[in-house]
């Protein structure tokens, strides 16, 4: 049995699909694509996808992963093209690798977030983020199955800024981003928690909902503080190429062959 990881996105209009909209349409694009899948035992055998750490649903994505299981080899590169061409455009495959290691959940440590708040000006939204990283903590609540929760959004919160204005952006219409880099914890702090939590340290409330994006999600260095591609390790695993025929002759063809 084979086992491929695969990264794909979530863009544009396709960020409203719920993770369930997409288990549907990954699915189709398996039957359409002929992907040789590996069933689960059972009366009601499925394919045998692993989904990992999925965003919220209005959320974009670049960086959401899945594993699947064949029982015919099949080349990464080709499967993925073959998946691109039977999903809807927005739900695109950008990475595909064989899995030669074990624990790709557990590599998903951190999340990196562009929130983008129209109507919030640079200066009001860096004062905004000033005060939430000075805070210790930053309690905000949830609705959850049981009632309102209540949490720190601050501790899961690595890093957060508000990013410089950018030159072709329209002066007459403001519009902050912001940048977040927050831990995996539980419970899970979400894009829309920090928003809440600069509404209580700031009273940072923008007139229209944040268009919020995964820019990238994998294993936290505590070193560099950046987050890590998490299928770096599979391929690095992967057995270096033999050398091409050519090569071959050429590194073992004696010095002045070849001249007259």
């Amino acid at each position: 049995m084979q086992r491929i990881r695969l990264r794909y996105t979530k863009r544009g209009r396709l960020r409203f699909t719920s993770h369930r909209d997409f288990q549907r349409a990954f699915e189709r694009a398996l039957r359409r694509s002929e992907v040789p899948m590996a069933y689960s035992a059972g009366f009601t055998p499925h394919p045998k996808v692993s989904y990992a750490n999925a965003a919220p649903t209005g959320t974009g994505s670049e960086a959401e992963f899945l594993e699947i299981a064949l029982t015919e080899a099949r080349d990464p590169a080709v499967l993925r093209e073959l998946l691109n061409d039977s999903l809807p455009d927005g739900l695109d495959i950008t990475d595909a690798v064989e899995a030669r290691t074990s624990g790709l959940a557990e590599r998903l440590t951190a999340s990196v977030w562009e929130l983008r708040l129209d109507g919030v000006t640079e200066a009001d939204a860096a004062e905004a983020v000033a005060a939430f990283n000075k805070a210790e903590t930053v309690e905000v609540q949830r609705r959850a199955k049981n009632g309102m929760r209540t949490f720190d959004a601050r501790a899961a919160v690595v890093d957060l800024q508000a990013l410089d204005p950018q030159a072709d952006r329209p002066e007459d219409k403001p519009c902050a981003i912001l940048r977040l880099v927050v831990r995996h914890v539980t419970p899970a702090v979400r894009p829309d928690d920090v928003l809440s939590g600069l509404r209580v340290v700031a009273d940072l409330a923008p007139p229209v909902p944040a268009a919020v994006t995964r820019l990238a999600q994998g294993l936290f260095d505590e070193e560099s503080g950046t987050v890590t591609d998490p299928l770096a390790p599979d391929r690095e695993a992967a057995p270096a190429a033999p050398p091409t025929a050519t090569g071959t002759a050429v590194a073992t063809a004696p010095e002045g062959a070849g001249t007259a």
